[in-house]
């Protein structure tokens, strides 16, 4: 009677790879969801901060604002002038993005018609500000 039991039930046509096709469909949308657009921007922005030259306005990771003044090569530095005649030594990676002054009007507006500040950080504070 026990043996009749066992012929009759027969396993789940397909096996391992109906129950693993769920799996395998939920790794592929996680990689090009998640995964891939992340590598994109890691990529991107390493090329960013490799780019960077000496002139460029730029804003580091801490939300500093300054001027590249020197790049060391050898130790993979950048020096940074936050104010005239104050200057910081940071690592490339802590450059967030480069800013020009196309940037800085599609983000803040064109203000300069209404006697405003231009939208340069610096401006935003008023002329007495700069010494």
């Amino acid at each position: 009677m026990f043996t009749a039991f066992l012929a009759t039930t027969a396993p789940p046509s397909g096996g391992g790879l109906v129950t693993l096709a769920p799996l395998l469909l939920m790794g592929v949308l996680g990689y090009f969801l998640l995964i891939r657009p992340q590598q994109r921007r890691s990529r991107a922005q390493k090329a960013l901060q490799r780019s960077v030259e000496e002139g460029d306005e730029i804003l580091t990771t801490a939300g500093i604002y300054a001027t590249v003044v020197e790049i060391d090569e050898d130790d993979g530095t950048v020096m940074l002038e936050i104010a005239p005649g104050t200057h910081i030594k940071v690592v490339r990676g802590a450059i967030a993005q480069r800013l020009t002054e196309d940037e800085y009007d599609e983000d803040e507006g064109d203000h300069e018609e209404d006697g405003a500040h231009t939208g340069f950080p610096s401006d935003a504070m008023g002329d007495d500000a700069t010494p």
